[in-house]
């Protein structure tokens, strides 16, 4: 089925006490690393939508902290399929020493690094406009990619 709208998708950076956060391993966007998230249901709040999707994904439990960035994201060349999106990236916590648990559906793989060393790593644009806009907060808040 072909795609009419742009759909709305929820992303985190999942951080644990220690500061570290979640990167995830995902076929969809082969040889990068992205965060855990997805799609927001019909008549879901954008919230509700994350703790769903991360709970999900890697069996975590997060209290939402923060709206972090809202980004555009058009045809990403990246994606394992052509697709408009709308991103809400979220700062979110995960506390105690809860273990992740992948969905193998949709997460191949995790890592647990601090943000300033996710840039580093093989992350695609988005991923890197959401870590700066949380290390930096005088970056604008919503950028369109084409």
């Amino acid at each position: 089925m072909s795609q009419v709208f742009p759909e709305p998708t929820v992303g985190a950076l999942v951080q644990r006490e220690d500061g570290k956060v979640l990167l995830c391993d995902s076929h969809k966007w082969p040889g990068l690393y992205t965060v855990p998230g997805g799609h927001v249901e019909l008549g879901e709040r954008c919230e509700d939508a994350l703790v769903r999707e991360i709970k999900e994904e890697v069996g975590l439990d997060i209290k939402v902290l923060d709206l972090v960035s809202i980004q555009q994201v058009i045809y990403p060349k990246e994606f394992w399929k052509k697709a408009h999106f709308i991103f809400f990236d979220y700062l979110c916590s995960v506390e105690g020493n809860q273990q992740v648990k992948v969905d193998a559906d949709e997460i191949q793989g995790t890592v647990w690094t601090t943000p300033k060393d996710a840039l580093d790593l093989n992350i695609d644009r988005y991923l890197r406009h959401f870590i700066m806009r949380l290390l930096d907060k005088s970056l604008p808040f919503s950028v369109t990619w084409k």
